[in-house]
């Protein structure tokens, strides 16, 4: 059967809305159709190729290109400032860079001349000093277009910034770039649209200036008198030449929106997998940065010492080739933690030493710490080679020989044959390996993981994983590792490090951590029953309520967290009799399933909730589902105290 494509269909319009919408389209579009019907079609090639139409379109495109030239070089800094930095004032900066929008193009014009005329503010000390004389003049014109089109610029861009997440701008600092190299090479290229959209309507809007022009600059032929000059002259004498070099601007006009194809805020686009220009080849900063910390030559060892104070408290040590797991639930402080070694966050400051060498007052793109957040943050517009060179290229190093060594590193992860595609190319877990290439081949003396592996399917985070400890166990420098995933702190890291509160509760080997955890959550991350309460003569007043007896209690009055394994507790449906000292009734709230066996979540009024692991066929015989009530009962044997 075949089937017929056709569009989706919508919501139906009302005809409240939809007939004032009409009447806007219609009001909007008579004024253009009275320029395309009474235009002289026959006249139009005679009446654009006039002299005076020549020259006046000729002023007209010289004076739109400097005046996108002045907005350039002047509206980015501002654009950026307005978008990335906060500073006193700066609701005002930005309503004064809006001002010319809604400000009446004449007005305008006496505002220049009372701050640029030669009795304004500005005009006789130009005059005197540098000759200049603005007014009358076609630097004059220019001066004018700039002022009304530049904030098409500034909205544009600065709504292209303010969409662009930090993450590549602080990963590419991370990996040794100074800010002007980021700026050139990260920022500006995936701000690309929003930049060429802002241009192409300030171009546009220079184009067309008409009123701040003609009161600032005047009206001379060949020296001010622009294309829309020639309009307003044309009307009092010829109309019919008039409506010829109208049509000519709103064919202009027509052609710039088409091609922006509504692109008004520029908002960085998503990664593109096509061709395009590679941006690698740029060094923008290729002069000799100042001292920092060098990068880590192969075979180099470099300890941690570092002491964070704010939000995220705690000295942390660390031997050479270290691996140390961060753990902790939400809000805990590991980012903070990651951040603060970084310099990045005012919400921690980190007092640094890595080797001999003591980077806490460097800047991020100096301290010779790579950081690979959760989504790798490549680069869109660069290759998978592109990327992993970046910070060798940071570092001076000759592309050819920065190149070869990123191929090194991708084929070494196993993703040597992507390195020419992008990373809208590439599948989760090739993208997570290039970020690891990119982040190994600045050779960083610490290395910050932010949780990697989390956006990876089970099959894809396994082989990663593996990859990733095989890289690590030959890393001279100390790797920290967010992440939510026990297999993981078990597999990759030395010594498991929990956070609290942007306190450290424990910091110890991942068995120690996995046979006395000190935290509620990480109990529970592991898989455990964990309750907090206070130590009594047989066992723990719950902080929840109802109480737990254990075989081996702690002396009476401490904060103590009891701790038992899923597989301890028993399930029945009717309530329990003989040596379990620990019985409650409950409800059953939710299954799911575990590899072979089935977790059971049950909420009860004497105890806090509690998981029971049994098998699908234990399950099946007492006939369980969400809202079973059943009995569960703990043996005192199984139960661990452990003192806070």
């Amino acid at each position: 059967m075949k089937l017929i494509r056709g569009r989706e269909p919508g919501p139906r319009t009302p005809v409240a809305l939809a007939v004032p919408a009409l009447l806007a389209v219609a009001f909007l579009l008579l004024p253009l159709l009275g320029v395309l019907v009474r235009t002289s079609w026959s006249d139009l090639a005679a009446h654009l190729s006039t002299p005076g139409t020549v020259e006046a379109l000729r002023l007209s495109l010289v004076v739109s290109f400097w005046a996108l030239g002045l907005s350039l070089a002047l509206g980015v800094p501002l654009a950026w400032l307005l978008a990335r930095v906060r500073f006193p004032g700066k609701a005002f900066v930005r309503s004064l860079v809006l001002l010319p929008m809604v400000l009446p193009p004449t007005v305008g014009g006496v505002a220049l001349l009372l701050g640029f005329g030669r009795r304004g503010l500005l005009g006789p000390w130009l005059e005197g000093t540098f000759g200049i004389t603005l007014p009358f003049h076609t630097s004059g014109a220019v001066l004018a277009a700039t002022f009304v089109a530049m904030p098409f610029l500034v909205i544009s861009l600065e709504g292209a910034l303010g969409g662009l997440r930090p993450r590549y701008e602080e990963t590419a600092a991370s990996l040794g770039a100074s800010p002007l190299r980021v700026f050139l090479t990260v920022t500006m290229p995936m701000v690309a649209p929003g930049l060429m959209a802002g241009a192409a309507l300030t171009w546009a809007r220079a184009l067309g200036e008409f009123g701040a022009t003609i009161t600032f600059a005047g009206n001379l032929p060949g020296t001010t008198q622009t294309l829309p000059l020639q309009v307003y002259l044309l009307l009092q004498e010829q109309p019919e030449a008039a409506t010829s070099v109208s049509l000519l601007l709103l064919a202009i006009a027509m052609l710039v929106l088409v091609a922006l194809r509504g692109r008004w805020t520029g908002a960085p686009p998503a990664s593109s997998p096509g061709p395009g220009p590679r941006t690698d080849e740029a060094d923008p900063d290729a002069a000799p940065a100042p001292a920092a910390a060098a990068p880590a030559a192969p075979g180099e060892r470099w300890s941690l010492h570092a002491e964070v104070t704010g939000f995220t408290e705690l000295v942390l040590d660390a031997a050479p080739g270290t691996t140390i797991a961060v753990v902790g639930p939400n809000g805990a402080g590991k980012t903070t933690l990651l951040r603060a070694l970084l310099g990045l966050t005012p919400r921690a400051h980190a007092g640094l030493r890595l080797g001999d060498t003591d980077v806490t007052a460097l800047p991020p793109h100096r301290r010779g710490v790579a950081w690979v957040p959760q989504d790798g943050a490549l680069f869109p517009r660069m290759s998978a080679l592109a990327n992993t060179a970046y910070g060798l290229r940071a570092q001076h190093v000759p592309r050819a020989e920065a190149r070869r060594a990123a191929q090194e590193w991708l084929d070494r992860l196993g993703v040597g044959h992507l390195a020419h595609r992008r990373p809208a190319q590439l599948s989760g877990g090739q993208a997570q390996r290039v970020a690891l290439a990119r982040a190994l081949a600045a050779r960083p003396r610490l290395l910050l993981l932010d949780e990697p592996l989390a956006a990876l399917d089970q099959t894809t985070r396994a082989r990663v994983r593996h990859t990733l400890r095989t890289h690590l166990d030959g890393f001279g420098g100390v790797c920290l590792i967010v992440t939510h995933d026990p297999v993981e702190a078990v597999a990759l890291a030395d010594r498991v490090l929990v956070l609290h509160e942007g306190r450290a509760l424990q910091d110890a080997p991942p068995a120690e951590v996995s046979r006395h955890p000190r935290s509620p959550w990480v109990a529970r991350m592991l898989g455990r029953n964990a309750w907090p309460g206070t130590t009594t003569a047989e066992g723990v007043r719950l902080a929840g309520g109802g109480t737990l007896t254990v075989a081996e209690p702690l002396p009476e009055g401490a904060d103590a967290l009891a701790i038992f394994a899923p597989e301890a507790v028993a399930l029945h449906r009717d309530k329990p009799t003989g040596s379990p000292r620990n019985v409650w009734h409950g409800t059953v709230r939710e299954i799911t399933g575990a590899g072979s066996r089935l977790r059971v979540l049950i909420t009860s009024g004497q105890v806090p909730e509690l998981v029971a692991e049994i098998t699908p066929e234990a399950a099946a015989e007492l006939g369980l589902g969400d809202g079973t009530p059943v009995w569960t009962s703990v043996k005192a044997t199984e139960t661990t105290l452990i003192a806070l």
